[in-house]
């Protein structure tokens, strides 16, 4: 793995989670990546359900545990919650993304922990956060409907969730910048605090614009297939390849460029086309020449007419297409994990640097309690103490 002599922001930060599929583990993979020491708790002998997932959760478990040490315990036992209270106490950070209520009976929710370890900064990440639908059961797909990011991404009447796992990774990060905010108050206070992140209130987020558009204009925004766009030019062409790209045009002066680019001298020329606004009403009359023009090109073509005018466009790729990507292969933006299987391949590393860093893996994606006998023994077990519980099936690893 990728080792960085120079230490890490969170150096030095431990951080428990008991969490799964992909909110809470993206929580966690944000403050590894950077740094820290995060244990994952995860039941005996077989480790989290999200392991096993197949289908579209296939591969939540290699994206987000990298960098993160396994300790696999029966929370049901005796012998299984003491070791964890231990661990609790050691903690800087507690996170969790189950059920509400489900810590509180296991008596290792907030107060809980907090009894034994007063400065503890404890992230809960819920469906909602305090309010009337606190006691629902909320996914991805359920925040989307009710917040309007379906009602947004289809044609009219065919709500579409989006096509990836935007509010449970963005309900971890924000998870994340919370936890990190704490960590920075307690160093003046002294004193730990409960945090939350909830999925509804982070798609609530996602289509503030869009409440902002109907606020400002007193109408309702339209779904995307179905919008009047803020820009003349902001679609997909398909070119004489039978390819696809999307162009944008999204100021008066990339408006000149285009046109001086792509030789719509008439277009140029037009004074009732000059400004944005005009160009948006007018989209009905010059788009058929542009589309006409772009299918008499090839992809390649088109897409090196616009990097070199500097105007905004992409190719219409899928997510595997990503492994060969040229931008991130050349500069270093995936990481390696190791599959079950025994192979190694890329997944992306966090979408941001520091002075020049990106962040990549230290510890690849654990096994079941691969650090179970190594973090017993440092809380005080002896290694007999430790084949006492693995013999009992208490631990695993």
């Amino acid at each position: 793995m990728n080792q960085d002599a120079k230490p890490l922001p969170l150096t030095g930060v431990r951080v428990v989670e008991f969490v799964h599929m992909v909110m809470g583990p993206t929580c966690g993979l944000v403050l590894a990546d950077l740094g820290a020491e995060v244990i994952k708790v995860e039941p005996a002998p077989e480790g989290d359900n999200t392991r096993r997932l197949g289908g579209s959760g296939a591969g939540y478990w290699m994206t987000y545990n990298r960098n993160k040490k396994s300790f696999a315990v029966d929370l049901k036992s005796e012998e299984g919650m003491a070791a964890v209270k231990r661990l609790l106490a050691t903690a800087d950070i507690v996170t969790e993304n189950f059920r509400p209520g489900s810590m509180d009976k296991l008596g290792i929710g907030y107060d809980g922990v907090k009894a034994i370890n007063p400065e503890v900064i404890y992230c809960s990440m819920k469906g909602f956060l305090p309010g009337p639908y606190d006691h629902r059961t909320a996914l991805d797909e359920v925040v989307q409907m009710m917040t309007g990011v379906a009602y947004m991404t289809g044609p009219e009447g065919r709500p579409l969730r989006a096509g990836a796992s935007v509010n449970d990774i963005m309900g971890g990060m924000f998870g994340a910048i919370a936890i990190l905010a704490a960590l920075h108050e307690r160093r003046s206070t002294g004193k730990g605090q409960f945090v939350q992140s909830g999925l509804y209130e982070n798609s609530v987020f996602l289509v503030a614009q869009h409440m902002m558009q109907y606020a400002v204009t007193g109408k309702p925004a339209a779904p995307m297939p179905s919008r009047i766009s803020a820009w003349a030019i902001y679609d997909v062409f398909i070119t004489g390849d039978g390819e696809q790209v999307f162009v944008g045009v999204v100021s008066d002066s990339q408006w000149r460029v285009f046109c001086e680019a792509f030789g719509f001298r008439k277009l140029a020329a037009d004074e009732s086309l000059v400004v944005n606004n005009q160009r948006v009403q007018a989209r009905d009359r010059f788009l058929p020449v542009v589309r006409k023009h772009f299918g008499q090109m090839s992809k390649q073509e088109l897409m090196l007419i616009c990097e070199r005018a500097g105007l905004p466009f992409a190719p219409i790729q899928r997510p595997q297409d990503l492994f060969d990507d040229k931008h991130l292969v050349e500069s270093q933006g995936l990481t390696d994990v190791t599959l079950p299987d025994g192979r190694t391949v890329k997944v992306p590393m966090l979408p941001f640097e520091m002075d020049g860093r990106r962040f990549g893996s230290r510890l690849d994606v654990p096994l079941p309690g691969s650090h179970s006998e190594a973090l017993l023994k440092e809380l005080g077990y002896s290694a007999k103490d430790v084949a006492v519980m693995r013999n009992a099936g208490v631990i695993n690893g």
